[in-house]
């Protein structure tokens, strides 16, 4: 069990990968292929509505196939989608490669979180999602000695070659899953694949689904638009904010990594609340006219507070809904987290268009105070119900 969540955890690396490469390219490859800035969106709405339909409809596939083949061509499909950015030769190439790699994205997510949730502990989940942060963090790094050298196309390149190696090693580990799968069916309650619809009449599952929905969407929109403010807003140099948004995926993983360390000290909802603290000052400084390094420093403490609050919440899934609901659960939470990927960056292109990229830290402000009164409102829910598990 130990090799297989070292393999668990590489697999999330690989779902990391991708989602930072855009972000951090695109300051540099919208000059190039001749498009506007905000052209972003379009990408990212295409990833992310991909995704949720992935995550939304994933319970079946998982059921049939099973978490370890589902991940490894999961895997596959991306590392294909990069080498193509890599060559794409216009914009309109980009957009059939951006829904692989969103269908790619929204099974390995939904499997392998539904999977550690039931099987291992708080502080796993905590440092599955730090792994996470790890693909998320090495991708602008890869993309800064691209940028620095021969161009944004080679930070793809890159970006394949370390998800190719990850699929080679996903496929090599098949056979690990294989003699823990009898042990896992035998201790597992039935899964229950609930409707959307079914999930919808649940007042607890829409509160979930918007602090789900909040938090994903100020995670993106740092990780799309933070270098563009940057570069826009700060006058920072394209590689300068890439290097930046390698400074914000860093502070998720550290908050990631130092809420699974103190799992074990400190319960999951009070490593939430600690979480949700961090972020309202440094969001506050985001909204004050003070220099770059200033906001890097913000988006670092983003990072660092925001992090920690999506794979705790994942970990409390079963807790909240019960085992036998958690993947149909877990699949819906994660459509509405990438619904807040798929429209925070397309909010923002609509706000710099209206009223100057000047105004991208209230979008952050706004996200925020969304997210808490659905948590407050959620934690005063489950209380009331008797369902709320301080020891979780």
């Amino acid at each position: 069990m130990v090799f297989l969540l070292v393999v668990i955890y590489i697999a999330f690396i690989g779902l990391g990968v991708p989602d930072s490469l855009i972000g951090s390219a695109w300051p540099a490859a919208h000059v190039e292929i001749g498009v506007p800035v905000e052209a972003v969106s379009i990408l990212t709405f295409l990833i992310s509505g991909c995704t949720v339909l992935s995550s939304m409809f994933s319970t079946g596939l998982l059921n049939k196939l099973g978490t370890a083949k589902v991940t490894a061509f999961s895997t596959a499909m991306t590392a294909a989608a990069l080498f193509g950015f890599s060559v794409a030769p216009s914009f309109w190439v980009m957009l059939p490669l951006s829904i692989v790699v969103g269908f790619g994205a929204g099974a390995i997510d939904a499997g392998l979180n539904n999977y550690v949730a039931l099987h291992y502990k708080a502080s796993q989940m905590n440092f599955l999602h730090c792994f996470y942060g790890i693909g998320v963090t090495l991708s602008p790094y890869l993309m800064v000695q691209a940028l620095s050298n021969v161009g944004w196309r080679a930070g793809y390149r890159y970006a394949f070659y370390v998800q190719a190696a990850i699929t080679l090693l996903l496929i090599v580990s098949l056979p690990l899953w294989k003699k823990t799968a009898a042990a896992d069916q035998a201790a597992d309650e039935p899964a229950t694949n609930l409707s959307l619809l079914q999930q919808a009449k649940k007042r607890d599952v829409r509160l979930v689904w918007i602090i789900m929905l909040a938090t994903n969407a100020i995670e993106y929109a740092c990780g799309i638009w933070g270098s563009t403010y940057l570069v826009m807003a700060k006058n920072f140099q394209a590689k300068d904010g890439a290097l930046a948004l390698s400074i914000y995926y860093a502070g998720m993983s550290i908050g990631r990594f130092v809420s699974g360390i103190l799992a074990e000290k400190i319960k999951t909802w009070n490593r939430i609340a600690i979480g949700t603290l961090i972020l309202a000052p440094a969001i506050v400084v985001m909204l004050l006219p003070l220099p770059g390094t200033v906001a890097v420093a913000a988006l670092f403490f983003i990072g660092l507070g925001n992090g920690s609050i999506y794979p705790n919440m994942m970990h409390l899934t079963p807790h909240n809904f019960g085992k036998d609901l958690s993947q149909a659960i877990i699949g819906s939470q994660i459509a509405f987290a990438y619904m807040g990927v798929m429209l925070a960056p397309p909010l923002i292109s609509l706000v710099n268009r209206l009223f100057g990229i000047g105004v991208y830290p209230v979008v952050l402000a706004i996200l925020y105070a969304i997210m808490v009164a659905a948590l407050l409102a959620f934690v005063r829910r489950i209380k009331k119900q008797g369902r709320f598990d301080p020891e979780a």
